[in-house]
């Protein structure tokens, strides 16, 4: 039964996983495959709540074969991911395409097609990402280039003449008018071929949250397999409805692992060490303009400590390299 396996993580948002998987499977009307929902051992009751309301709405019998899946470990987001991806399709075979959705997501009824027909006409092409906007209908930033030095310096120093000097390294791109190549895509929405997926292997889930797909993306680019931004598929994403990003106040210690360890791994730990000395040079010269400039900082309190002082103490931790701890965040979905 080859085809196309949807992945849908949940985490203590029941409810709204349950509304992401009726838009999908709204989506997914007429395309082979199956949809399987895994619940990131929230603890909460969701696995029971998701289970009843599959049988309930004769889900599970429906042409995608929907199956909800307890990981029993919450290992976060790759983690999560993979469990879905290994579970296969439900005879037990290996899909041709996976295709991984936020449980805040919402696929526009021709979106997830755009994104499986993309990817079977570019046969060159390893994954596929969507064009992403609110529930306010504004666009998001989805598409990216890799991080590096440069960008992090400039993200930082918030800087006209920087920026312009830089551009070529931002992060974050303008907004694609077209479907075009990318760097890496956010996973909200992201369409993988599932050959590459054994080439290169999943997710890594030493990442716990944040820098995962950036990482899996930078593995296939490296491998020959490049990664296009698809306007014709539109979603709508909440945004961090599980993780709380919006609400943060302070910089949690899985992102800054999972940051550290994505420059590390990729780059080695020298550059990792320049790239976190850009980012916190940057931050001073942006806070010292903020004593005459009347601005939002634009950072949680206390960012600039809090990374400071996690890139010492892994420094001298006898496992340089390695993120610390990142079980220990209870966020666990967002892409």
């Amino acid at each position: 039964m080859a085809g196309l396996l949807t992945v849908l993580l949940n985490w203590r948002s029941a409810e709204m996983t349950l509304r992401a998987a009726e838009s999908a499977l709204m989506a997914l009307d007429g395309i082979a495959g199956a949809l399987v929902i895994v619940d990131n051992d929230s603890g909460d009751g969701s696995f029971e709540t998701m289970t009843a309301e599959v049988r309930k709405c004769g889900w599970d019998k429906g042409a995608q074969a929907v199956r909800v899946l307890q990981s029993g470990h919450n290992g976060g987001f790759g983690a999560g991911n993979n469990f879905g991806i290994r579970a296969g399709m439900p005879d037990g075979s290996a899909p041709e395409f996976v295709y991984i959705l936020n449980s805040d997501a919402f696929p526009d009824s021709d979106a997830i097609r755009a994104l499986l027909m993309h990817l079977q006409t570019h046969p060159a092409t390893g994954f596929a990402g969507s064009f992403i906007y609110g529930d306010d209908v504004a666009p998001h930033r989805t598409a990216f280039r890799f991080p590096s030095i440069a960008s992090e310096f400039e993200s930082q120093i918030r800087f006209g003449p920087v920026s312009r000097m830089l551009n070529r390294w931002i992060v974050a791109q303008p907004i694609p008018q077209a479907t075009c190549r990318v760097d890496w895509l956010a996973g909200a929405s992201l369409m993988m071929r599932m050959a590459v997926l054994d080439q290169i292997g999943l997710f890594d889930e030493r990442f716990f949250l944040y820098f995962e797909e950036t990482d899996l993306c930078r593995r296939a680019a490296l491998a020959g397999w490049p990664t296009d931004y698809v306007v014709e598929s539109r979603v709508m994403h909440i945004g961090s409805a599980s993780t709380g990003m919006q609400e943060w106040q302070r910089i949690p210690g899985f992102w800054l692992d999972s940051r550290l360890y994505y420059f590390v791994k990729n780059h080695g730990a020298g550059y990792a060490f320049a790239a976190t000395l850009a980012l916190l040079s940057g931050g001073v010269l942006w806070r010292a303009r903020l004593l005459i400039q009347r601005k939002d900082r634009g950072d949680p309190p206390l960012y600039l400590t809090d990374l400071t002082l996690h890139a010492l103490c892994t420094a001298v931790s006898p496992v340089f390299g390695k993120p610390a701890a990142l079980a220990k965040s209870p966020r666990t979905t967002e892409g």
